[in-house]
């Protein structure tokens, strides 16, 4: 993506900036002012641009990647590296300031479709034999989904917690996604079966 498209679709968001281009070297941002994410477009999760961001997600870079079609990628394979997201390129600068909010939150963002193929695939996000879930919720997590349990909406919860309605729809994505859950319903059955919240 060009620095001036970028910088255009973000100048709304005061709390974003661009600090570099980094398509020469990723690790070539100011010393004096590091990125808290690195946001990178390429057509595949195949490309070089694509592959040294995983490589710098494994090491823990907050790292965003926007790929043409995200569902036909290896999405998984990138979250293992440590990838925060993985969106289709062609979203627009309200869901990219999101996304990149979130990365730097420690939270993962991905397009429902994305999300749909993780959870079909065998044994993805679900209970490990031990009976723990493979990534357990944060505290942030469990204070969102006792709030959603009572039957507050998107907006309350962003209300009560003094956070983004994006944010909490990130927190509800990724609570589902740990829960192997289809709905808020069932995320909230399923944490109730097994003790994560009360009510």
């Amino acid at each position: 993506m060009a620095k001036a498209g970028l910088e255009s679709l973000l100048r709304p968001y005061s709390a974003l900036r661009l600090v570099d281009d980094l398509s020469k070297d990723a690790r070539g941002v100011d010393s004096e002012l590091p990125a808290d994410v690195l946001l990178v477009e390429a057509d595949t999760l195949a490309d070089p641009a694509a592959r040294e961001a995983l490589d710098w997600a494994s090491t823990g870079t907050a790292a965003v990647l926007l790929v043409r079609n995200p569902a036909a990628e290896p999405v998984a394979e990138a979250l293992r590296a440590g990838v925060r997201a993985v969106l289709p390129s062609g979203i627009d600068g309200p869901e990219i300031a999101a996304a990149i909010e979130a990365a730097a939150a420690g939270l993962t963002v991905l397009e429902s479709a994305s999300l749909a193929l993780l959870l079909r695939a065998p044994g993805a996000l679900r209970k490990g034999t031990s009976g723990a879930f493979v990534e357990p919720l944060t505290d942030r997590e469990l204070e969102v989904l006792e709030l959603v349990a009572a039957g507050l909406g998107n907006k309350e919860v962003a209300s009560r917690l003094e956070i983004s309605e994006h944010t909490v729809k990130f927190h509800v994505a990724s609570i589902m996604g740990k829960l192997g859950a289809g709905s808020r319903t069932e995320a909230v059955t399923l944490a109730i079966r097994h003790g994560l919240i009360m009510v």
